[in-house]
């Protein structure tokens, strides 16, 4: 089985940008927690990230020829407006989740409260810290299973 996991803008400042939403923990400190969890479940986990969106568009395009089994998604900033990554999710027949770590409703800002790129994904799961990524990765092994 093989899940890719896409991060998207700023995600790689995990651990200096916004400490007070975010926490402390780095991006290293996360793609550990997830190598560790695919080992743990003996699955081939693929970490990706970009700052820019049509790369994001180009990987999740590029999941329908390698043999993914799913999509582990934070789009970042993009949940709020892409509507490309909307359509590349959509293109793609294998399960996705998004996650984000904070909670997007407790969030200052109004315009973070709404993701139109969730409503292509299989769930959405929010406020979790990086907790989210497991669970994420957790829910497409169970939909798909794990008999690869």
């Amino acid at each position: 089985m093989k899940i890719v996991v896409i991060n998207g803008p700023s995600l790689k400042a995990l651990g200096t940008r916004q400490v007070d939403v975010f926490g402390r923990n780095d991006y290293d400190y996360l793609c550990q927690m997830i190598m560790k969890k695919a080992a743990q479940s003996n699955i081939l986990v693929e970490i990706y990230q970009s700052n820019h969106e049509g790369d994001i568009i180009d990987k999740i395009h590029a999941c329908n020829d390698d043999a993914t089994n799913g999509v582990v998604i934070n789009p970042g900033a993009y949940a709020h407006y892409s509507y490309s990554i909307y359509d590349a999710l959509m293109s793609v027949d294998f399960p996705k989740v998004e996650v984000h770590i904070a909670d997007m409703y407790n969030r200052d800002e109004e315009w973070r409260h709404n993701s139109v790129t969730a409503e292509a994904c299989d769930k959405l799961i929010m406020g979790k810290g990086f907790d989210g990524y497991i669970e994420a990765i957790d829910f497409i092994i169970d939909k798909c299973g794990n008999d690869e």
